[in-house]
């Protein structure tokens, strides 16, 4: 899974001085809504031209997830999880690269629900994502001073839906101190030594940006000098909301809207290594990391992520383990669309609203490539077994 997160601001005034005019704290933006309206698949544009069997992988390996849930298990609009016994049966019997046979069982078994917020229509943002490789060692020396971390012992994170059903998807992280949950250090303390004692590196890489950046992604491939690799997953987060630092830059008027990727933003990183820290520390968020035996990168939903097949949704809205089908901008060819049949298996800091995704793109450079320059305007529908009336 993948996280990141945002400046806390605060100010004090002596008792002595004298008063400012404060203006109004500015009213919070209206909660969204989703809305879900049944369609047909003949609504789902270019549908009938995707490679449908390659989602099947991914979709087993939720259904692997789901077997081990008793049946009634509430997934809340995707039904409970005894309703997906069935699809899930059907989906091993079809053969590896039988497009045909997939595309009939996906049109047979399931209905799509096109996805929509109430005020804002059914159109939203979709990014990008890979899993990244770097460079590092397992002890502290020469090149490698960058500490990747562990998930420290006193850290505690809380799925707020486990105390309230509205605050389904909702997570807050913090210590506990003399029994009062409270805020963990953000990026700054963190990088001035407020971890030591509390967490066990996992490996020292030689390049600060890299290690930002992996934190963003959420999972990664660090190489060893011997030609090992140890690949990362992630673990933990420290509970402080995610900040873009490409907004940062743009608000100092280092950057346009127009030109902001992750390309032009680690350049300009690399091109004012002064400024480069401070920057980086706009966003409070951290994550910590777990060594992963097997397959990898893990998602959220703790299964294995399938390049072009997973997608990062919020998880408020959208349960993990369920497809969808995506319409979107392509980010390398503006007169392409990317629409494929994909599973909802992760989630991301930054990955907040009803339409809202992040594509999982592999690894490698082209992957690198397209993850970094996607920033496209996009729908999905949601797919459920024929059998969900989805409480929307």
């Amino acid at each position: 899974m993948r996280r990141a997160l945002a400046v806390l601001l605060f100010a004090g005034l002596a008792a002595c001085a004298p008063r400012a005019v404060v203006p109004p704290t500015p009213p919070p933006p209206p909660a969204q809504k989703l809305v879900l309206v049944a369609a047909d698949f003949a609504d789902l544009p270019g549908w009938a031209a995707d490679r449908h069997a390659e989602m099947l992988p991914a979709f087993a390996r939720s259904c692997a997830r789901l077997a081990r849930l008793p049946d009634d298990r509430d997934l809340g609009l995707a039904g409970r999880a005894g309703d997906w016994r069935g699809v899930c049966a059907q989906a091993q019997r079809i053969a590896p690269a039988d497009h045909a046979a997939a595309r009939a069982f996906l049109e047979t078994a399931f209905r799509p629900f096109a996805v929509a917020e109430a005020a804002n229509g059914p159109e939203g943002l979709f990014t990008g994502y890979y899993e990244p490789e770097l460079r590092g060692a397992v002890a502290r020396g020469g090149a490698f001073t960058i500490p990747l971390h562990a998930r420290p012992s006193d850290l505690v994170t809380v799925d707020l839906g486990e105390f309230r059903p509205e605050l389904r998807g909702q997570r807050i992280a913090g210590s506990v101190q003399n029994g009062v949950l409270r805020p963990y250090p953000a990026r700054d303390r963190i990088n001035a030594g407020a971890l030591a004692g509390r967490s066990d590196v996992l490996v020292w890489v030689d390049d600060p940006v890299d290690a930002f950046f992996l934190e963003i992604q959420g999972s990664g491939r660090v190489v060893l000098p011997d030609g090992r690799v140890l690949r990362l997953g992630f673990a933990a987060q420290n509970g402080h909301p995610y900040v873009a630092i490409g907004r940062t830059l743009i608000e100092r008027g280092a950057l346009t809207r127009e030109n902001v990727s992750m390309q032009s933003i680690r350049a300009w990183l690399a091109a004012n290594p002064q400024d480069a820290r401070g920057v980086m520390e706009t966003n409070p968020s951290y994550v910590f990391f777990r060594v992963l035996e097997g397959d990898g990168p893990l998602g959220s939903e703790g299964v294995a992520l399938t390049p072009g097949r997973s997608l990062a949704v919020d998880r408020s809205f959208l349960p993990m383990g369920v497809p969808l089908w995506l319409d979107a901008e392509d980010p390398l060819d503006p007169s392409q669309r990317i629409r494929r049949a994909m599973m909802a298996q992760d989630t991301g800091g930054a990955i907040r609203g009803v339409v809202r995704g992040d594509v999982f793109w592999g690894a490698g450079p082209e992957a690198a490539e397209r993850a970094g320059r996607m920033r496209a305007r996009g729908r999905y529908w949601l797919l459920l077994p024929a059998g969900i009336s989805p409480r929307s």
